[in-house]
Protein backbone atom coordinates (compact mmCIF):
# COMPACT_ATOMS: atom_id res chain seq x y z
CA UNK A 1 0.00 0.00 0.00
CA UNK A 2 1.70 3.10 -0.82
CA UNK A 3 1.37 5.76 1.36
CA UNK A 4 -0.76 8.88 0.92
CA UNK A 5 -0.03 12.89 1.59
CA UNK A 6 -2.79 15.13 3.28
CA UNK A 7 -4.35 16.10 -0.08
CA UNK A 8 -4.75 12.84 -1.17
CA UNK A 9 -7.17 11.97 2.20
CA UNK A 10 -10.75 12.80 2.30
CA UNK A 11 -12.07 15.66 4.24
CA UNK A 12 -13.45 13.21 6.61
CA UNK A 13 -9.86 11.63 6.95
CA UNK A 14 -8.34 14.90 7.90
CA UNK A 15 -10.83 16.01 10.32
CA UNK A 16 -10.24 12.14 12.11
CA UNK A 17 -6.26 12.89 11.95
CA UNK A 18 -7.12 16.53 13.59
CA UNK A 19 -9.18 15.52 15.96
CA UNK A 20 -7.20 12.42 17.70
CA UNK A 21 -4.06 14.69 17.45
CA UNK A 22 -6.02 17.40 19.18
CA UNK A 23 -7.34 14.76 22.11
CA UNK A 24 -3.74 12.72 22.74
CA UNK A 25 -2.17 16.59 23.26
CA UNK A 26 -4.92 17.05 25.45
CA UNK A 27 -4.46 13.99 27.68
CA UNK A 28 -0.50 14.09 27.58
CA UNK A 29 -1.13 17.66 29.10
CA UNK A 30 -3.59 16.40 31.48
CA UNK A 31 -1.30 13.84 32.56
CA UNK A 32 1.99 15.79 32.51
CA UNK A 33 0.09 18.15 34.76
CA UNK A 34 -1.53 15.93 37.50
CA UNK A 35 1.67 13.91 37.64
CA UNK A 36 3.98 16.93 38.60
CA UNK A 37 1.59 18.43 41.09
CA UNK A 38 0.67 14.40 42.55
CA UNK A 39 3.12 13.44 45.32
CA UNK A 40 5.45 10.23 44.80
CA UNK A 41 3.39 8.51 47.66
CA UNK A 42 0.08 9.17 45.01
CA UNK A 43 1.85 7.41 42.39
CA UNK A 44 1.87 3.89 41.45
CA UNK A 45 5.41 3.11 40.41
CA UNK A 46 8.19 5.91 39.54
CA UNK A 47 7.60 8.85 37.84
CA UNK A 48 9.82 8.92 35.73
CA UNK A 49 9.01 5.79 34.21
CA UNK A 50 5.20 7.02 34.03
CA UNK A 51 6.40 10.05 32.08
CA UNK A 52 8.63 8.09 29.45
CA UNK A 53 5.58 5.90 28.86
CA UNK A 54 4.07 8.71 27.65
CA UNK A 55 5.81 8.56 24.29
CA UNK A 56 4.22 5.46 23.79
CA UNK A 57 0.84 7.03 22.35
CA UNK A 58 -2.30 7.41 23.57
CA UNK A 59 -1.45 3.83 25.58
CA UNK A 60 1.39 5.18 28.37
CA UNK A 61 -1.20 8.57 28.57
CA UNK A 62 -4.20 6.59 29.15
CA UNK A 63 -2.57 3.75 31.27
CA UNK A 64 -1.02 6.37 33.83
CA UNK A 65 -4.39 8.37 33.82
CA UNK A 66 -6.27 4.61 34.48
CA UNK A 67 -3.82 2.67 36.87
CA UNK A 68 -0.74 4.68 37.41
CA UNK A 69 -2.74 6.68 40.21
CA UNK A 70 -3.76 6.17 44.02
CA UNK A 71 -6.99 7.51 44.86
CA UNK A 72 -6.85 10.78 47.01
CA UNK A 73 -6.47 10.70 50.10
CA UNK A 74 -9.75 11.94 52.45
CA UNK A 75 -8.61 15.48 54.42
CA UNK A 76 -10.01 18.77 54.84
CA UNK A 77 -10.99 20.22 51.14
CA UNK A 78 -8.77 22.77 49.12
CA UNK A 79 -9.11 26.26 50.34
CA UNK A 80 -10.23 25.76 54.01
CA UNK A 81 -9.16 27.65 56.85
CA UNK A 82 -8.21 24.77 59.79
CA UNK A 83 -9.56 26.50 63.35
CA UNK A 84 -8.68 25.37 66.67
Amino acid sequence: MAKRTWRELSPRQRSTIIVAGAAEIVLTTIALTDIARRPRADVRGPKALWILSFAVQPFGTLAYLTFGRRPARPGPPTGTVLTG
